[in-house]
């Protein structure tokens, strides 16, 4: 496969190329060619025109646009899957499921492009606005860059694009250099959907490259980026006068009460822990368990973890593929080391080959190392046993990241005392703190991010205020 650059509307080739590695194995299954200055400018130069074109479209139109994506993707849906676990390392039902969610987020940002609404300001709520009446509206902000990441190459694109063409923005697209083709193969899409071709642009090249040109354009008005908190940072730093919008990951924690379905719970965390290979933003970290069923609660995950299949994502019994890269894998091992140093005890797994690195649980890792503080992404569940709830509170809270949380209990009055006191931006009653509806408020607090995805609430952040008044002294009655 061969992917060239999108830039108003056309297929663009440059001087130099990029090759895409399959996770699994290492064979190369595409090149890419990589943005320059001369692309930039040219993106850019597209995208102010293609602000002017989808800004001016009416609401049923973008929506038809967003819907037609929607149904596009779902007809290509085997061939967007292969390329998923192809470049990517998901396994082949894991990047279904991806495919089937970019599909309800597109129509889910078509439905959100029939909302963009305003409300009437009660001016007279003050003396001096007795004779004033109001209202305002929402417009789009004009051009946004979106940086996306590896592990969710097709929704987490999605949850950039639809939202922003929802609220008629015009985007710059930079995605991951590891996994471009999915995008790539997007855009066909959404040129296909009748996007307006200047719309969009996307731009292939490493982040310390293009990503430093392009954060610092000054046409961006907005720059909505997923990655790592280091980056983050960097964006930051950058930017500029620039609404920026960020999800900086996590280290999600799970807390397992006495009176929990244990069964459920076990099955869930093992979900919750392993899937993509723990590559995650909200994959759980940390589980927090009891101490009168915290025996229990580990024979029955330690049995759960070791039927797990690992190897080719492509192989449909396949239940876990590799990490993006050996030096990820080799990353976490490192810190696996440095825990087992300080005493910490692997239970299972723990374990590399190449890529590979098979499911693991750890216990008495002490809070002072890189497994507790960082986020591991990767697979590994660190198991903690608690005494009281204010002992796992404090250790849900025992982070600088602040995404999502799980809670398994029966008692929803004691589940909601918890909820109101972990330090994140969503807690998962009875569930994982991986669980995400595409639809919700999606977003965290502390170092996990600024801002909220989801089409509606991303286009509170892509829009912008315009308050409209009239003197009604002054307004001449007819009849």
């Amino acid at each position: 496969m061969i992917g060239r650059l999108l830039i108003g509307g056309e297929w663009v080739t440059t001087s130099e190329k990029l090759p895409v590695y399959n996770p699994y194995n290492g064979d190369v299954v595409a090149e890419v060619y990589i943005a320059g200055a001369d692309e930039v400018a040219h993106a850019i130069a597209t995208v102010k025109e293609g602000f002017n074109q989808i800004s001016q479209l009416p609401a049923h139109k973008r929506a038809s646009i967003l819907r037609r994506v929607s149904e596009l993707i779902n007809e290509r849906k085997e061939e967007l899957a292969k390329t998923i676990a192809l470049e990517s390392g998901k396994t082949i039902r894991e990047a279904r499921t991806e495919v089937e969610r970019a599909c309800q987020t597109f129509l889910l940002a078509a439905e959100e492009a029939k909302r963009v609404t305003g409300e009437v300001i009660p001016f007279d709520a003050v003396p001096y606005g007795e004779h004033k009446f109001g209202f305002y509206i929402r417009e789009p902000v004009g051009l946004v860059l979106a940086i996306t990441p590896f592990n969710f190459p097709l929704n987490l694109v999605a949850h950039k694009l639809g939202p922003a063409f929802a609220a008629g923005d015009a985007v710059v697209l930079k995605p991951s250099t590891v996994t471009p083709m999915t995008a790539l193969k997007l855009g066909e899409i959404l040129l296909e959907a009748g996007l307006p071709p200047n719309a969009l642009a996307i731009l292939i090249g490493k982040g310390e490259v293009l990503g430093d040109m392009l954060v610092k354009c000054p046409e961006f008005r907005v720059v909505t980026f997923t990655g790592s908190l280091g980056v983050a940072n960097e964006i930051l730093r950058k930017a500029g006068f620039k609404r920026v919008i960020i999800e900086a990951g996590s280290n999600s924690a799970a807390i397992v009460m006495e009176d929990a379905n244990l069964s459920y719970a076990v099955t869930r965390i093992k979900v919750g822990g392993f899937a993509v290979a723990g590559q995650v933003c909200i994959s759980v970290q940390r589980v927090y368990v009891d101490a009168r069923i915290y025996d229990e609660f580990k024979k029955r995950l330690v049995a759960e973890v070791r039927k797990m299949k690992v190897g080719n994502p492509l192989d449909e019994t396949t239940d876990m593929g590799p990490m993006i890269s050996e030096a990820a894998a080799r990353r976490l091992e490192s810190w696996i080391d440095e825990a087992v140093n300080r005493s910490a005890k692997v239970i299972v797994g723990g374990e590399r080959k190449d890529t590979l690195f098979y499911p693991t649980l750890m216990e008495n890792v002490p809070e002072d190392v890189s497994l507790f503080r960082e986020e591991a992404f990767g697979p590994i569940i660190l198991l903690y046993p608690y005494d009281t709830i204010e002992d796992a509170i404090r250790g849900v809270n025992n982070t600088k990241y602040g995404l999502q949380a799980g809670v398994f209990t029966n008692n929803y009055r004691r589940a909601l005392d918890i909820a109101r006191r972990v330090e994140v931006g969503g807690v998962m009653i009875n569930d994982v703190p991986t669980y995400r509806a595409d639809q919700m408020p999606y977003g965290g607090v502390k170092h996990s991010g600024l801002g909220r995805e989801g089409p509606r609430f991303a286009m509170e952040e892509l829009t912008e205020i315009k308050v409209i008044t009239f003197d009604m002294r002054n307004v001449r009655r007819n009849g």
